[in-house]
């Protein structure tokens, strides 16, 4: 059978919506993915061309440039998007960025760059992880020495989703070296013509081919003071932790919509594929998978949607985000490497969608927070 992909919490707007998001994915995004692959990421036109058409920073309120929408725009793009296994345009780790503007920016803040990043002419990414430093973001050595007039930046991130194209970085350092958490800031660096700031190499992943994640360096970068996020300093642990519920959901809704999509491309495969003079589909085995895979999916669904809906409602907590992260990404990757099986040989074709699909999994279970970090914050709600 088909899954019917429709979410609970869609309305006729909201699939009017989503014609507008398939428009633009598969005339805009998926012609030039090829060529994105190949150079390590998508180009700034993109980016301002999804901004004309108002698909950046949907739920973002209009008095600050967004499209004044809410989650369910921003899951449409994502579901979207993570389908056809476009992952080159970050567009979650820009609404990230943008929803820590929202959040804890000063007013003066917002409206200098939110306009900006929904018209697409600043992409953002945050810079936390280190070299030596991932899951434990306390102990970041990144710091920045208070001067008269501004702080000076030194250290280096990696991993930085959107690194090569960013136009605004937010950077997590030390404004107190003495201190872990309440020595931790955020700053604003915004990376046109400043001093200092390098961008290195763009990171040679096993999956993700088209985006661009990369390493940046800071030497004796002069951030002015009223670029510290929120205007006060020792506030950026406390920022961090606050927006990871928005990120881990996000994580969710990209691996049920991948496992969706596997789903329906190798059901699509095994009924036109033969072996011993049957349909693969023919096959006791073949069946039982794909009808424990759909059974996962149907499930995965109502919880994911389940979850949207509280985070338009503003009821989502941090445990029930790690949960659907934690589902969400691990499902993912049992889910498409069964339908991969069922592919065999041209399942490791990179030509193939389920490729694709196998190669981008990996890392959900890594980023935003590991596997292992969901069960933790979820055994500690016990």
């Amino acid at each position: 059978m088909s899954l019917q992909f429709t979410p609970s919490w869609s309305d006729p707007d909201i699939e009017l919506y989503r014609e507008s998001v398939v428009r633009f994915i598969e005339e805009e995004v998926l012609p030039r993915d090829e060529e994105a692959r190949k150079r390590g990421h998508v180009g700034h036109e993109i980016w301002r061309k999804a901004g004309e058409l108002g698909l950046l920073c949907s739920d973002i309120p209009e008095e600050y440039g967004g499209a004044g929408g809410d989650f369910r725009h921003e899951a449409v793009l994502y579901e979207e998007m993570f389908r056809r296994s476009l992952t080159g345009m970050n567009v979650s780790v820009h609404s990230i960025v943008a929803h820590y503007f929202l959040n804890h920016g000063t007013e003066e803040q917002k409206r200098s760059y939110l306009p900006r990043m929904a018209r697409g002419e600043l992409v953002g990414a945050i810079a936390m992880t280190e070299p030596g430093a991932g899951s434990d973001l306390q102990a970041i050595r990144t710091r920045a020495e208070k001067r008269d007039d501004h702080y000076l930046v030194n250290g280096s991130k990696t991993f930085i989703t959107n690194g090569f194209l960013a136009g605004v970085v937010l950077v997590a350092c030390k404004t107190n070296p003495e201190e872990r958490a309440k020595g931790t800031s955020i700053l604003i660096v915004e990376t046109e013509g400043t001093e200092g700031y390098r961008v290195g190499r763009v990171l040679d992943k096993i999956g993700m081919k088209a985006q661009d994640t990369s390493e940046l360096y800071f030497d004796d970068v002069r951030v002015p003071h009223d670029r510290l996020l929120g205007g006060a300093e020792g506030q950026g642990f406390f920022q961090l932790m606050s927006d990871l519920p928005y990120e881990r959901l996000i994580i969710g809704v990209t691996g049920l919509a991948t496992m969706e999509a596997a789903y329906q491309a190798t059901l699509d495969y095994v009924r036109e594929r033969k072996a011993f003079g049957k349909t693969l589909f023919e096959q006791q085995n073949t069946r039982f998978k794909l009808a424990e895979i759909a059974t996962q999916v149907t499930v995965g669904r109502a919880f994911i949607d389940r979850c949207i809906e509280q985070m338009v409602e503003g009821r989502l907590d941090t445990v029930t985000a790690s949960m659907a992260k934690l589902w969400g990404s691990e499902m993912q990757g049992k889910v498409v490497d069964e339908c991969l099986q069922l592919f065999g040989g041209y399942g490791y074709m990179n030509e193939y969608l389920i490729a694709r699909m196998y190669a981008d999994a990996r890392i959900q279970r890594i980023y935003g927070g590991t596997s292992e970090i969901m069960k933790e914050v979820i055994a500690r709600a016990m």
